[in-house]
């Protein structure tokens, strides 16, 4: 009995958050309203470096989110003013259940619900209910470290972010949560995953520039700036970056 009302409470939950995420989606169709999207911080790698980085974070830091998204509407939907605004929640403790390697459909599928559950269990956020809920966890920035690939979500508009616990970073990790936010708006990745090289001409800041190399930004879901055929730059901050035409298309800002 006790299994079975656990089981029945756990389809009540799920229920509600796809229920909520189904509307927060319809939302990023419609954009009539201002989208609050939510940073939770994590201690990525338990550091002593990143908890005091942690510390000290605070809003100001990811504003520039919310400016990025304001300056590429006006390209496409002038009427919108401001499609996001950015908040800052206390740190999390735990993290978040790691996504499946080569996972099948229903592993995916597994792995997604769980992800769900556990954002709602540990939301400790003090606010409006947030549209779109960011977990970055930061990690000591340690020489020849790279961080693991972040994700994005459209079902379940959650984003887990890898970003490094550094000042002289914090441009660069935006342009890596503004990545995966769009995701969750619906934008696909325009760059190829065997070589990380943006794809021509969707993933291309400029696609009709002449002489088309080297570019001079990159667009935001191209991930980096094509300076030769075999050569990109990763964006310092969403300063180097914008949001092309595709793109556009595919979160609704354009036909």
């Amino acid at each position: 009995m006790a299994k079975t009302i656990r089981i029945t409470l756990l389809c009540i939950v799920l229920l509600v958050v796809a229920q909520s995420a189904w509307k927060a989606r319809q939302r990023t169709i419609e954009w009539s309203e201002t989208l609050r999207v939510v940073v939770y911080p994590i201690n990525g790698d338990a550091s002593a470096a990143s908890a005091a980085y942690i510390g000290g974070l605070h809003r100001d830091v990811i504003q520039p989110l919310r400016l990025f998204m304001r300056e590429q509407a006006q390209h496409y939907r002038p009427g919108l003013r401001d499609p996001i605004e950015v908040y800052l929640a206390p740190a999390v403790i735990d993290r978040p259940p790691l996504a499946p390697q080569h996972g099948n459909a229903i592993e995916n599928a597994a792995w997604s619900l769980r992800l769900r559950w556990w954002a709602w269990r540990h939301d400790r956020y003090d606010g409006p209910r947030p549209h779109v809920r960011v977990f970055v966890q930061y990690f000591a920035p340690l020489a020849n470290h790279a961080l693991a690939h972040s994700l994005g979500l459209r079902g379940g508009m959650i984003v887990i972010a890898n970003a490094f616990a550094s000042a002289e970073q914090e441009g660069a990790n935006n342009v890596v949560i503004a990545h995966e936010l769009l995701h969750t708006f619906g934008a696909t990745d325009k760059y190829d995953p065997a070589t990380n090289m943006p794809i021509y001409p969707e993933g291309f800041a400029a696609p009709d520039a002449q002489p088309l190399l080297p570019q001079q930004r990159a667009e935001i879901m191209g991930g980096r700036i094509p300076r030769s055929r075999s050569e990109a730059d990763i964006p310092r901050s969403l300063e180097q970056t914008m949001i092309g035409a595709a793109t556009a298309r595919e979160i609704h800002w354009a036909q």
